[in-house]
């Protein structure tokens, strides 16, 4: 019986290493708005996952400086984290921002140089950001993103998704960000074809201005996408953090998104 409960042990911490969970959030004008205690209510809605993706990061000065104190705040929790943070977009200077990856050191390693998209730069206003992670031996790439407004018309630069796996053939590119565009929407077929799924269906992520009847979110915008023969869903979901605020005004000044998040194992 000892041997059977110690062999069940094995497996289980065995299998829960195996696992990366991923978060990734809309943290609106990270670097501009943020005070310490808001810092902190982050740094404990996010500090058990293994790595997170940030979007809306401030193009100009504040913007690394508050990935830098959110990491800072992190380390003191006991686990070491490492970060990286994009140069700005090339979109114009009114819409340019940031993106950032954040992760535990002891279960991640970051594998090259992350870097912006540079071939359809011009054809995507806020062009994604790629950062390649090994855990255990294998590897995946993250492509972080923050897609136009939906009044926009979104869907003009997420046609162009289709074309990056075929950029990078070789890396396992999991998509993660704000893509202003629900997961229904015929642009993302072309993914789905290849394989693609998202980890939320009809699951709204950003927030209203007030709550109406119980209900405070208001579009399904945020999501994950990855490729069903390299990666193996075990679980997803949303972090309601704004029921920890008496009013959406208050929650709003952490976020107008809530985090998603993807708990994997690599195939």
């Amino acid at each position: 019986m000892k041997k059977f409960i110690s062999i069940f042990i094995l497996l289980f911490c065995s299998v829960l290493h195996s696992q990366t969970k991923l978060l990734s959030w809309n943290l609106e004008n990270f670097g501009k708005s943020k005070s310490k205690i808001e810092i902190e209510f982050i740094v404990e809605t996010v500090r058990d996952y293994d790595i997170i993706a940030i979007q809306e990061v401030v193009a100009g000065y504040g913007g690394a400086q508050a990935v830098a104190q959110l990491a800072d705040e992190l380390n003191r929790k006991g686990a070491k984290w490492d970060y990286v943070i994009s140069n700005p977009t090339s979109g114009n200077a009114y819409k340019k921002e940031r993106y950032a990856f954040i992760w535990k050191a002891n279960k991640l390693k970051k594998i090259g140089r992350a870097w912006l998209e540079n071939k359809y730069h011009l054809e995507i206003e806020r062009e994604p950001y790629y950062c390649t992670f090994q855990h255990n031996s294998k590897q995946f790439t993250l492509v972080n993103y923050h897609a136009i407004t939906k009044t926009k018309q979104p869907e003009r630069e997420i046609k162009y998704f289709k074309y990056l796996p075929a950029e990078y053939p070789s890396l396992n590119l999991i998509f993660t960000g704000d893509f202003n565009c629900p997961q229904s929407h015929t642009v993302f077929n072309p993914l789905k074809k290849m394989g693609y799924q998202s980890i939320l269906v009809g699951q709204k992520t950003s927030l209203k201005q007030k709550c109406k009847n119980n209900k405070c979110l208001s579009s399904e915008f945020d999501n994950i996408y990855y490729k069903t023969a390299k990666t193996k869903k075990l679980k997803s979901g949303i972090i309601s953090f704004y029921k920890n605020f008496s009013t959406l005004k208050e929650a709003r000044k952490i976020s107008d998104h809530i985090p998603i998040w993807f708990e994997f194992s690599l195939n």
